[in-house]
């Protein structure tokens, strides 16, 4: 669908000028210094120096940096302004709407080692997490229930190693940014560090907008925190953490499941000494779905580099990861469904499902932990999982062991909560429809173990899998209890096929498809390639023109003739239907089929049905029935 940018652009900028508009040139108090404009005369800017700071690094400014805050806020909102300086804070400063800070170049907000910071806050619900993630007054910066907020500029706030790392005792802090029930929140530009146990914490936020954030809690623990937050876009974010780099977390903190997603996180680099790179849980109390993390490198962690876990009853679905290149890290992949339930409200047991990774290259380091998918048993297996050119080498140097289930602690979530992996480079264990293709493993030291083993599930498929064997392994591929495992077009790293045991297993392939990417096929004047959204196939999707009779013609070959099932993939990021006849070689067989919504531009559905086929060429074309044109094709899946 074309998107009207420049409109939407000038509509949202009108908005946000009326906004400022109403808010600016308003007259200070009589005991207050007066604000400054800057040259746009409709946002006021209220700088901190004229309230009382005085940036020598050692007075404590943080009356005169509230001041400024009130001053802003009463005024109906405003830019506070630290301009070049170091500026002590001695004191939590007190966010309030429509307020954001600026921080020029050159400019440090120190923490300080005075204690005078304000006191934890109590909590009836502190049972259910961490105290960290249970108190939020005891830091640098807080507020609660704020609108329109921002942190932005070029300059610092560091801790100043002052911050605590453990539970805090009476006016001490242990993070920077701690901020609860806020709406429109911006976190750009700045530098945070030395944060103590978080450099920013968020819970019940939403619409997040972050770009060119820079996190260092190397020396301390978390980066950041976006707990219970829906509707984040976080972009060109660099966080090097201790602890937990970046984690999607939800907890029990304000007394209630609150929901997670729709966030986007792209162009970023993550470490995390300690810990996990990029990570979901393991406080996971409601439900997280619609995240897409795409061109992101993680250059350390000594767990995950991509963790997903929920440990409290929540189902995490549509997640989608995309060129993601990790090195240095520990644990590549993980995925567990724990039974800890350290939630409110009698949670359950939870699910994972609709997960994909596409280009994802790991280089793992020792000690290792072997690439998971554990899932737990009955009716809370994980299911419907893709992996595409995922590539995976990890240190090896393992003689064979026994290939039995390892052991499993199901209240923990770290990887090595689950004893040593008997295979090198996946283990599967209670797991539905999985699907491995065009990916492989391998190791740096050679392995006795098996590269895959698979225990309990079904309809697991290794398609142009790629294997390295060890010199004294018993069988590459295993499958144990599974119901319809697949191996196909599969070799090891010297070209051979690959050894398969499949102890009390049912083989079943899928029938053959050969991939048509829409990009490569013939479309209407009008329609574009376009590459502009997340998950597609190949270089890009097609993007209609908003007009009937708008389409996309693929030539699909067949070896016989007859008929066969075709899989259009799509996506229609509005709430309406985008009905299209299939027409093949000239003849509509499908008038008017449905492309329903799905939910966004970014998601991605499968429209299937069986046409008629001539042997050779033949076309297939999908063209729009309704003014607004087809929805955005990225392939079309026909016979082998």
């Amino acid at each position: 669908m074309k998107r009207t940018c420049t409109l939407l652009g000038l509509v949202v900028a009108v908005v946000i000028g009326l906004f400022w508009s109403s808010s600016a040139h308003a007259a200070p108090s009589a005991a207050a210094p007066s604000a400054r404009t800057t040259v746009t005369p409709a946002v006021s800017v209220f700088d901190v120096r004229s309230y009382g700071a005085t940036g020598d690094g050692s007075t404590d400014d943080s009356p005169a940096v509230n001041k400024a805050i009130t001053a802003a806020n009463s005024a109906g909102g405003g830019i506070v302004e630290f301009p070049s300086g170091n500026y002590k804070s001695k004191h939590t400063i007190h966010m309030k709407s429509n307020v954001t800070l600026q921080l020029d170049a050159g400019s440090t907000v120190l923490g300080s080692s005075a204690d005078t910071y304000d006191a934890a806050e109590p909590n009836p619900y502190d049972a259910y997490q961490d105290y960290g993630h249970s108190h939020f007054h005891d830091a640098m910066i807080y507020g609660d229930g704020l609108t329109n907020i921002g942190f932005t500029g070029s300059g610092t706030i560091d801790g100043a190693g002052n911050l605590i790392t453990g539970n805090p005792g009476s006016g001490q802090a242990d993070k920077i940014i701690s901020l609860t029930h806020c709406k429109n929140l911006t976190l750009s530009g700045i530098t945070l560090r030395r944060g103590g146990h978080f450099g920013a914490l968020i819970n019940g936020c939403d619409h997040v907008t972050s770009d060119h954030l820079t996190i260092d809690t190397a020396s301390d623990r978390d980066g950041w925190n976006v707990i219970s937050t829906t509707n984040a876009t976080i972009t060109n974010a660099h966080i090097a953490a201790n602890d937990d780099a970046l984690v999607f977390k939800s907890d029990y903190a304000l007394g209630a499941k609150l929901p997670n997603g729709h966030v986007t996180v792209t162009g970023s680099t993550l470490s995390a000494q300690c810990c996990n790179a990029l990570m979901f849980g393991s406080e996971t109390c409601g439900d997280f779905t619609d995240y897409q993390f795409q061109g992101i490198t993680i250059t350390g962690a000594s767990k995950s580099g991509l963790g997903m876990v929920t440990m409290d009853g929540a189902n995490i679905s549509d997640v989608h990861y995309r060129d993601i290149t990790m090195t240095g890290v520990h644990s590549p992949i993980m995925q567990k469904i724990g039974t800890r339930k350290r939630c409110g409200n009698s949670p359950g047991t939870g699910h994972i499902s609709g997960i994909t990774y596409d280009n994802i290259s790991a280089t793992g380091v020792s000690p290792s932990f072997t690439p998971t998918i554990w899932g737990e048993s009955g009716g809370n297996h994980i299911t419907d999982e893709t992996f595409t050119n995922v590539n995976i080498t990890v240190p090896g140097g393992s003689s064979a062991i026994s290939t039995s289930v390892p052991s499993n602690n199901a209240t923990d979530y770290n990887p090595s909560s689950i004893g040593t992996r008997p295979a090198y480079g996946w283990y599967i264990h209670n797991a539905d429809n999985l699907r491995f293709s065009g990916s492989g493993v391998k190791f740096a030291s050679n392995d006795d173990r098996p590269a895959v083993i698979a225990n309990t599930g079904s309809d697991l498929v290794f398609d142009h899998f790629t294997v390295q064997r060890g010199s004294a392994s018993a069988y590459d591929l295993g499958f144990q209890s599974v119901t319809g495992y697949c191996v196909t077009g599969s070799v090891t790293t010297t070209g051979s096929a690959p050894r398969v045991n499949s102890s009390s297993s049912t083989q079943h392939c899928p029938t053959p498809s050969t991939r048509y990417e829409a990009e490569d096929a013939a479309y209407s004047a009008g329609s574009t390639v376009d590459a502009n959204h997340l998950n597609y196939s190949g270089s890009g999707f097609v993007n209609t023109d908003n007009a009937a009779g708008a389409y996309v013609e693929f030539t699909v070959n067949s070896a016989a003739a007859g008929s066969y099932p075709v899989t259009l993939r799509y996506a229609n990021g509005t709430t309406t239907d985008r009905p299209a006849d299939v027409i093949v070689n000239g003849t509509t067989v499908a008038a008017a089929h449905s492309f329903a919504g799905t939910g966004s531009w970014d998601a991605w559905a499968d429209a299937t049905l069986t046409v008629p086929l001539q042997a050779g060429a033949n076309t297939i074309r999908v063209a729009a029935t309704t003014a607004n044109g087809d929805a955005n094709l990225d392939y079309l899946d026909g016979p082998a």
